[in-house]
Formats: C-alpha cells, structure tokens, sequence
C-alpha cells in the first residue's frame, strides 16, 4: 500500500513538478507556466500536490473568481500520475483543497467537468456534494489532447458550498434508476450502449429524473467515436432543457447493470 501525502505547494521547485506532470496527464505542449502558478499562490489562489515518497503524482489548482457580486475559488484542474489512479488521490487533493479554502474566507468553490466522464462525476456530486446547475456547450472550444479530442467540449458546471451540508444526502432514489428515466438505451452489435430517444416532457410531478450515461466514453470513443458523439449530443439535449426549467444534477450513482450510471435530477427550491 502506498503512503500519499498531501501539502500545499509554492516553491519554484515544487510548481515546477506540477507543470512536468501537467504535460504528461494531458500530453499538454503548452501547461500552465511557473511564474503564473506563483503569482496565483501568492494571491489568493492555490496549489496542492500529492506525493509518492518524494514523487509528486497528483495536483489539484485553483485561482480566485469574482461573477460580478461574490467571490469565489475557481478549481481549474486537477491531474493524477496514470499509474497512480484509482487510488482515491483525487478525493484527497479536494478535501485538502476545501479545508485550505475555509482557512481563506472561501465558502464556494467552481469548476467545470465533462459529465459523460463518470469516475469525475461521482467524485464531484456524489462523493463530495457538488450540485451542478448550468450546462455549457462547447465550453472551451475544441480540445485536441488525448481525453477530449474528437468531442465538443460541453460540461457542467459544479457549485460545491463548502459550509452547506450536501443536497444529495437528503434524496430518496432507486438505485436501479427505476423512474422517469430521460434518455431510453439500447445495446448496439459491438456491446456498446446507445441512446436512442429523449423524453423531454417529465417533470410536472416527478421529485426525482434519472438520466443515463455510458459507463467508459473513452472506450466507446476508442471503438465507435459515432455512438460516443451520440451521447455528447443526447445528453445535451437533456441537461440543457431540464436544467433551464429549474433542475439541478445532485448526485451520480452506480447502476446494477455494469455499462450505466444514472445522473438523479432534482428540481430546485
């Protein structure tokens, strides 16, 4: 068993590690530079590593955000050595990141994720209590490196309040997904799930809606980039519309069948 530790990073020497290891989780040419990741530290921002011994294998990075009436931390990117995943790094470097941003006077902490990358959402909603109530097309254009080439780069936006207890812990839902559920699946030739029609007119009664996703999209995009875009753009159609309507996403959840998860939708107060 590995023995990870967790710290604050600042020096030259450690940003550096960070930006050598951005470049090879994201084959990244062009990684955040040194001398902004120190103006970022010295300024309300952060940087947090995970060390292996003395081998940095993950990091978490954040700088201040201001919409116009309150300010907030952005959490831009977070980044975990490929042999040291699964490993619940990326829990670590969050919990580590909301106990520092308390220390600041933070109570909000954003950031954008990908929703058809599952091992992301459950982190993000179910593990630490994120809701998400925007959706954005196409957020950062398009994005040639190895996780987001060939896709729109379409993600939800994550509201984590820090002080707040999670709106998750409070919902009654079928594990099985059993409910309205918003995009119907089929299994294509290949094995691969495919979703076929969208329901787009539940919810006059329904507490909870549930929505699918595929549980690897990079396979799916490996194999079928066809049957990957598919689902970028039926979930678009889903999220968009419920969301604009009043829903937020609250939590992601395992499905009994091994190719799904479900996304659970609850309408706001």
């Amino acid at each position: 068993m590995e023995t990870i530790s967790i710290k604050m990073l600042t020096s030259p020497e450690d940003l550096t590690l960070v930006k050598n290891l951005e470049s090879l989780v994201w084959a990244d040419e062009d990684p955040v530079p040194v001398s902004h990741s120190i103006a970022v530290v010295k300024n309300g921002g952060m940087v947090i590593g995970a060390f292996s011994d003395d081998q940095l294998i993950g990091f978490q990075y954040s700088f201040p955000g201001f919409d116009g009436t309150n300010v907030y931390l952005c959490s831009h990117s977070m980044g975990i050595h490929p042999d040291f995943r699964k490993m619940g790094i990326g829990e670590k470097l969050k919990l580590k990141q909301r106990e520092e941003a308390l220390k600041k006077g933070y109570n909000l902490i954003g950031w954008t994720y990908d929703p058809l990358e599952t091992v992301n959402g459950y982190l993000n909603l179910s593990k630490l209590g994120g809701v998400c109530t925007q959706y954005i097309e196409n957020c950062y254009g398009d994005m040639p490196d190895i996780l987001n080439a060939g896709m729109p780069s379409d993600r939800f936006l994550v509201e984590w309040r820090i002080t707040e207890e999670p709106v998750s812990g409070h919902l009654e839902v079928n594990e099985n997904g059993d409910g309205p559920l918003l995009i119907n699946v089929a299994i294509d030739e290949q094995g691969f799930p495919v979703p076929e029609s969208v329901h787009l007119n539940y919810g006059n009664d329904a507490n909870v809606l549930y929505v699918p996703v595929p549980s690897h999209i990079q396979a799916i995009k490996t194999d079928r980039m066809s049957a990957a875009l598919e689902w970028r753009l039926k979930t678009r159609e889903v999220f968009s519309h419920y969301l604009n309507k009043g829903w937020m996403v609250t939590a992601l959840r395992k499905s009994q069948k091994p190719y799904l998860y479900y996304y659970i939708l609850q309408k706001r107060d």
